[in-house]
């Protein structure tokens, strides 16, 4: 009997990677996670469901994330995503802030809102950076840079410096337009990402 008490409690506590529900992981993004000029299994999302899979690790994505948005896009729907609940969220926007020349302040106040209204739920979140493109002249690009540094120092979150690391600019990695990666560069960031994001998850289920 108390063996079987032992063998009931281990099975209530074993962490929630292997427990039988999936996790529900939230992709508040732009077209760089929505999988802009790609076939869907080429995109960031199922090729990132198909890593923590072969990881071991169920997880059911909520795609939030929608091509051309900006961090006020993506604070206005964040409500209507959450709808049904989410256990981690990765937070990818900024990009198109930085095209249209939103004023990095701005940007940083859309964000904080997100991470506040995330954390207030306990959702555990991956926020990752961008870099600003050098047409808007020096002073913006600091500034830019500046909201993301001062967004990675917030408590309780995992940050990623710049989501294109390693893939901006190589034009062996980009789409035509240069700015979106092709399926290789995808590749590429879900398998620097891979580590982050399962210690998200893993720091969710605890």
């Amino acid at each position: 009997m108390i063996k079987a008490s032992l063998a009931l409690a281990a099975v209530i506590l074993t962490p929630r990677l292997a427990a039988a529900a999936p996790f529900r992981l939230l992709i508040l993004g732009d077209s760089l996670t929505a999988g802009y000029g790609l076939p869907q299994p080429d995109g960031f999302q199922a090729r990132l469901a198909v890593a923590l899979k072969a990881a071991g690790i169920d997880v059911t994505l909520i795609d939030a994330a929608v091509s051309g948005d900006t961090s006020a896009g993506g604070l206005e729907r964040l409500d209507w995503a959450l709808a049904d609940g989410a256990d981690a969220a990765i937070v990818e926007l900024g990009a198109n802030d930085g095209l249209r020349g939103v004023d990095p302040r701005t940007m940083q106040d859309n964000l904080a809102q997100i991470l506040d209204r995330l954390q207030a739920r306990r959702i555990r979140v991956l926020l990752t950076g961008m870099r600003a493109p050098p047409n808007f002249g020096v002073a913006y690009v600091q500034a830019y840079d500046a909201a993301f540094a001062a967004l990675s120092k917030r408590d309780g979150i995992l940050y990623d410096p710049f989501f294109l690391e390693g893939v901006a600019a190589d034009p062996a990695l980009n789409q035509s337009d240069r700015l979106h990666p092709n399926a290789e560069g995808v590749r590429r960031i879900v398998a620097r990402l891979l580590p982050l994001v399962k210690q998200l998850l893993t720091a969710s289920a605890s």
